[in-house]
């Protein structure tokens, strides 16, 4: 499984910086994500992390407190976290 983390702030520049990373990840099967330490978090990152999710094999995501909030805010939860163990 590959295996990508994410800056303590995931702006619009970070997501665009990780795009390349996250598109040859996702190619190569199960992607898990490292969020634990996202603080902040834009919108061109959480559509980031829902197409991850979508694609491919998927995405399973560890969040932070904070993504979990701004998911919870936007509607966002399931889509970014169903079937993933707390």
């Amino acid at each position: 499984m590959s295996s990508i983390s994410l800056p303590a702030r995931c702006d619009r520049a970070a997501a665009e910086a990780l795009l390349p990373e996250l598109l040859a990840a996702l190619g190569s099967g199960p992607l898990h994500i490292d969020a634990r330490e996202c603080q902040q978090v834009g919108q061109a990152m959480l559509q980031l992390l829902v197409s991850a999710r979508q694609t491919g094999d998927g995405a399973v995501i560890a969040p932070s407190k904070a993504l979990c909030e701004v998911a919870e805010l936007t509607g966002l939860t399931e889509e970014l976290f169903s079937g993933v163990e707390a």
